[in-house]
This record gives structure tokens, C-alpha cells and sequence, in this order.
């Protein structure tokens, strides 16, 4: 696919927990090998602190974190995104901006960690679920031998990923197709 690090692309609606988190995970795990990025169809502007607080308290980076606009992965001035994941439901069925190239992409939807209520503990342990799930999608996605896979296996493969542990939903979406 690439001659350069792949850049992936996590998105989600609000931008402050789910595709933070991811976007932490591979910046440390696929360090070399992949740029992460993540983004929302409707940022809230703030990462969700308890995002950070698991991140920290597992040895991921916390720093340079924003909840930002997916809009700004479309522009032409934007790094060209190999692979574009989503990681809720609702960002997964909504219109996405042309991205441009042909990414790779597939749905990897888990909970919504801060939708929980109740004491931090609980919150807190919401994230390290969602952390836990992520962290399983990301590493087989880190194991898949990139150069030996055609489109058809890879899109197969990570449909595959996104269908482990935790997921919301196994079904194809539109999105996952309408880019390719």
C-alpha cells in the first residue's frame, strides 16, 4: 500500500473518548509504522478526562489531544488517510466527507464509555473496557501482513476485527463501502 508510515483515521461522533482513545493506542503501538489521527462528525471540543486518566495510567500519550472536526481530514492540504475506522454507531451511519484516496475502512463500534452515569469508579471502569476492546482490535490490526493482502482480503479483515469482542454491531454499513 504505502512506502511511508499508513495514516489511519479513528472517527466518532463527539470525538472525546472511543476514537481518542484509539487514536492513542496505535500512536504508541504502531509507532514507526502507522500515524494515528482521530475526529468527529460533531465535536464537543473537550476530550473526556477519564479518556486521558486510562490512557496515562496504562503508558499511553496523553499530549496534543483536541476533539476536533472530521472536515479537517477532507482538505486537500490533510494527510492522505490509508485507513478510516469508526468506532460508534452513529458515526458510522452518517454522510462522511469524501476522503481523499481510497481508504481502506471498516465499522469497529463498541459502547460509548461516557454515556455511563454514576461514580467516577464506575465511569473509569467504562473506559478501560472500551480501552481493553480497542486495544484487541488495533493489535490484529497491527498483526495483518499488509503487503500480502489484496483489497478484498484486507477489506475482509478488518471487517472481521471490527466483528471481536465488544462490538455494537456486525453488520456491513454504507459507509464502510461508499468510499471505496
Amino acid at each position: 500500500m504505502a512506502d511511508r508510515p499508513y495514516n489511519v483515521l479513528f472517527l466518532c461522533t463527539g470525538n472525546t473518548a472511543r476514537s481518542v482513545l484509539a487514536e492513542g493506542i496505535l500512536r504508541k503501538d504502531g509507532a514507526g509504522r502507522f500515524n494515528a489521527f482521530s475526529a468527529g462528525s460533531q465535536p464537543k471540543g473537550t476530550v473526556n478526562p477519564f479518556a486521558l486518566k486510562v490512557l496515562d495510567s496504562l503508558g499511553y500519550p496523553t499530549d496534543g489531544f483536541r476533539s476536533k472536526n472530521w472536515d479537517e481530514f477532507a482538505r486537500p492540504d490533510a494527510p492522505v488517510m490509508d485507513f478510516i475506522f469508526t468506532v460508534c454507531d452513529s458515526a458510522a451511519g452518517e454522510t462522511c466527507p469524501v476522503w481523499p484516496g481510497q481508504p481502506a475502512s471498516a465499522h469497529w463500534g463498541i459502547e460509548d464509555p461516557a454515556a455511563i452515569q454514576g461514580p467516577d469508579i464506575e465511569k473509569e471502569k467504562a473506559f478501560v473496557q472500551a480501552f481493553k476492546y480497542l486495544k484487541n482490535r488495533i493489535s490484529a490490526f497491527l498483526a495483518l501482513p499488509m503487503a500480502s493482502l489484496d483489497q478484498i482480503a484486507l477489506t475482509n479483515r478488518l471487517e472481521e476485527i471490527g466483528r471481536l469482542e465488544g462490538a455494537t454491531r456486525t453488520t456491513i454499513l454504507p459507509f464502510d463501502r461508499r468510499q471505496a
